[in-house]
């Protein structure tokens, strides 16, 4: 069983492995165009990811967005994922040199506030523009990891994580986060954890999202608690001229009560709430196809 399960991985694997090895001879510009066109094929071939999209629009938004506009949110989302998809594969390959060309960080004096405090940083973002690229600019500041599920095919994982690491970020893998977060934060480095998603009813805590409760990892929040490293925002948006901007932003303020669930919930919240502003902001960089309200309470 598993050799069969290792032979269904490698026949995944291969054409990634071609399509890698034609990204890295292509031009940055020719990668982008066929992202899009890739982006915008699957739109038009993915029903079902479509009405998942349409159905978070409607929770987020009502009424208060016309049906032409929620299409024409989807159809943007489709093309950004598509291109940001391959142009992270092609600006992983790129020396740092160049990378840097295309990646502009805004608020890099946070990071080096929390250096200086010396407990390391916690920083959270969303599933939003090229979050992948974000360790690029932060790792030479403050060295950074990043939490994240194994992909269940090895090979793809192991591409993966060669892919992150020349980004500048180690992973730390989702299943054996806790001890390790807490090294990492010992030993003064930075820890990114993505708090955007739905998670399973045992391990969520429900804080309002768009105006609907919704299912969220209280990882954040309880590492904070434990060792006081701050708290620190971290998105990464498409900028002009084909290029990335990566905003650090202030700590997030906390005022701890003593009562630790209700402490929890309070940082979870105020998270979130900085998420459903950016997003608002620019709705099309967001994984819209994610099933976000799935849990309930």
């Amino acid at each position: 069983m598993r050799m069969k399960s290792r032979a269904a991985s490698l026949l995944i694997y291969l054409p990634v492995a071609v399509l890698l090895g034609l990204l890295r001879l292509l031009p940055r510009r020719g990668v982008r165009a066929l992202g899009r066109s890739c982006g915008r094929l699957v739109y038009r071939v993915d029903k079902k990811h479509r009405e998942v999209a349409a159905a978070n629009l409607t929770t987020a938004f009502g009424d208060t967005i016309s049906e032409e506009d929620k299409t024409a949110i989807i159809r943007s989302t489709f093309l950004h994922f598509g291109t940001v998809f391959f142009d992270f594969f092609h600006l992983a390959y790129l020396s740092p040199a160049k990378r840097d060309r295309f990646i502009q960080i805004d608020g890099e004096e946070h990071l080096h506030k929390a250096a200086d405090q010396g407990r390391g940083a916690l920083l959270f973002t969303a599933h939003f523009g090229l979050w992948e690229i974000a360790p690029s600019p932060i790792n030479p500041i403050i060295p950074m990891r990043v939490v994240a599920r194994p992909l269940d095919n090895m090979f793809l994982e192991k591409t993966l994580l060669k892919l992150r690491g020349r980004l500048g970020s180690k992973v730390i893998s989702k299943f054996q986060a806790g001890r390790e977060i807490l090294k990492a934060l010992r030993s003064q480095e930075s820890v990114a954890i993505l708090i955007d998603q739905n998670v399973l009813a045992q391990e969520a805590i429900f804080v309002d999202f768009f105006g609907k409760s919704a299912a969220t990892t209280p990882s954040l929040a309880m590492f904070h608690l434990r060792t006081g490293a701050p708290i620190i925002p971290v998105f990464c948006a498409p900028s002009a001229s084909r290029g990335y901007r990566v905003q650090v932003f202030p700590p997030v303020q906390v005022t701890r009560t003593g009562d630790r669930d209700r402490d929890v919930k309070h940082i979870t919240q105020a998270c979130t709430k900085i998420i459903e502003d950016q997003i608002r902001r620019t709705p099309e960089y967001w994984f819209w196809f994610h099933d976000r309200w799935k849990t309930r309470p």
